[in-house]
């Protein structure tokens, strides 16, 4: 009889839960803040009843100044500041004209890295709203992360009512940007859809029970639960698509056509409607293959120039 092989992997002793990274998600922000508002949460006391070493549960408001002012953030976006964190200097980072949040992410990554080294926290979870109809996504720079995948497919059991993907950025560990690339594992949980500036708590709720089933599935790992193989769906982003726009103002001039509009994860073929400009014309999908949209018209990344980004749908195994 075939035996699947067997892989050890070390506990997972400290985590972080991350909020307000974009000061205007306020899923986060109000969770991380409930969470901090007793020094020993229920979270803690029934994981150290259930393990000799206890596990360690970082809460983090990730940008306070972004928060105080319901923005997403003060000076420039914090979740793209962690590429090159580990070769700031700490000196060149006190002059009043170097952007605040490049300033937050130095102590971020003090506080749960060094980025890249041993002393990192095990697992960083980012917790971030979006305007697009894309459900609960973990978002994470690889597809073949052993511990982040079987984190999904718990999520996937727990919550079978609730849309779930897993979205995968190929980026590589240099360069990619965000806050959860600080810990030894991360990914954001992306959950949707939301206006920035508010909460649902209907968003707010799957938020908390997705992060309190992602910790169940640690304190279980770290027990020494068997997990089988598996295979989850994985959607690897291939490109991002902009609006049309002005030639020479630059100013758009076209919208997301009602018939993909909130219809993210749907498949996109070759000659679909893709956008409608403001005079009433449909411009069509002109790629080669069908690809996923995702982000689709997503609030925050107009000034990115992302009208919505595409991805090839695949099954992994674990």
């Amino acid at each position: 009889m075939e035996v699947d092989e067997v892989v050890c992997l070390p506990r997972l002793s400290r985590v972080a839960v991350c909020g307000g990274t974009h000061g205007n998600e306020l899923s986060g922000v109000y969770l991380v803040r409930e969470l901090l508002k007793v020094k020993k949460g229920v979270m803690e006391k029934e994981e150290e009843q259930e393990e000799e070493e206890p596990l360690s549960v970082l809460k983090v408001l990730s940008n306070p100044r972004a928060m105080q002012q319901c923005r997403r953030y003060v000076d420039t976006d914090l979740n793209r500041c962690f590429t090159h964190i580990v070769s700031l200097s700490p000196s060149g980072l006190t002059s009043g004209t170097v952007p605040y949040e490049m300033i937050r992410s130095r102590e971020l990554n003090a506080m749960l890295g060094p980025k890249g080294r041993s002393g990192a926290v095990d697992l960083v979870c980012d917790l971030h709203n979006t305007t697009a109809n894309m459900g609960l996504c973990l978002i994470a720079y690889s597809d073949c992360d052993w511990i982040c995948l079987h984190i999904f497919r718990h999520l996937q059991r727990k919550m079978p009512d609730i849309p779930m993907r897993y979205i995968h950025f190929e980026v590589s560990n240099k360069e990619s940007y965000s806050l959860d690339s600080v810990g030894k594992h991360g990914f954001a949980m992306e959950i949707g859809p939301q206006p920035h500036g508010v909460v649902r708590s209907n968003v707010y709720t799957a938020m908390k029970a997705g992060v309190q089933h992602m910790l169940d599935w640690v304190c279980f790992f770290n027990s020494g639960t068997l997990f089988e193989g598996e295979s989850v769906d994985v959607f690897t982003m291939i490109k991002h698509i902009d609006y049309p726009r002005d030639s020479e103002t630059r100013n758009i001039t076209a919208a997301v056509h009602p018939h993909l509009q909130d219809r993210d994860f749907c498949p996109l073929h070759p000659e679909d409607p893709l956008f409608q400009t403001f005079s009433g014309e449909t411009l069509r999908y002109k790629g080669n293959e069908p690809l996923y949209p995702f982000f689709i018209n997503e609030c925050a990344y107009y000034e990115k120039g992302i009208a919505l980004s595409l991805a090839r749908k695949r099954r992994n195994q674990l």
